[in-house]
C-alpha cells in the first residue's frame, strides 16, 4: 500500500511538472511573439462598468495584435482594432515611427447582468508600432475593414544622386 501511494505521489508529480512546463511554454511564445502587442489601456475617472459588473473589473491591458509588411514600394501595417469604430481611431507618423491611439468604449445592451469572465480591455490606448524604413506621410493611407486597421505607407524615394564639387 505504502508503495502504491509513492507510485502514485511520483505519476502526480510528473504530471504537474509536464503541466507546469506546457504553461512556462505557452508563456515564453506569448512574450517572444505578442509582447509588443499588449497594449495598456486606461479607463476615464467618470467611466465605470454597468451595474452588472460592479464585481467584473474591466481588464487595464488588452492585445492588439500587429503585422508589418514591407515591399518594394511601400510598407503595410495592419492591427486587429475589433470593437472599435474607425472613428475612434488616430493615426500619427512620427519619424520612422507609427504611433496609434484611440479609445474603446464599453457598450452593452443588458441590464441587470452579471459578468463571470471578463477579458476585454476599455478605455483610451496608445501603440507605438516601429517602422523599417522612413516613409512618405503626404501619401499615407489607412482603411478599416473587418476589425482590421490598414494603414499604406509609401516608402520615401531614395534621394537622386548628386555630384558635390570640392572648394579651396
Amino acid at each position: 500500500m505504502l508503495e502504491s501511494l509513492k507510485q502514485s505521489g511520483k505519476l502526480i508529480g510528473q504530471e504537474i511538472g509536464r503541466a507546469w512546463e506546457s504553461l512556462s511554454e505557452g508563456w515564453r511564445e506569448l512574450l517572444s511573439r505578442g509582447g509588443d502587442s499588449l497594449t495598456h489601456f486606461i479607463r476615464g475617472k467618470d467611466e465605470r462598468p454597468a451595474e452588472g459588473a460592479a464585481r467584473a473589473t474591466f481588464p487595464r491591458w488588452g492585445l492588439l495584435a500587429c503585422e508589418v509588411e514591407e515591399m518594394e514600394r511601400q510598407i503595410v501595417v495592419r492591427v486587429e482594432l475589433p470593437g472599435l469604430e474607425k472613428e475612434d481611431c488616430r493615426i500619427t507618423v512620427e519619424g520612422n515611427t507609427l504611433l496609434l491611439s484611440g479609445e474603446k468604449r464599453y457598450a452593452s445592451d443588458t441590464e441587470g447582468s452579471t459578468f463571470h469572465l471578463m477579458e476585454r480591455a476599455y478605455g483610451a490606448f496608445q501603440r507605438a508600432i516601429p517602422l523599417p524604413r522612413t516613409v512618405d506621410i503626404d501619401n499615407a493611407k489607412a482603411s478599416y475593414k473587418n476589425g482590421v486597421l490598414t494603414v499604406s505607407l509609401p516608402k520615401e524615394s531614395a534621394s537622386v544622386a548628386r555630384t558635390i564639387p570640392v572648394t579651396g
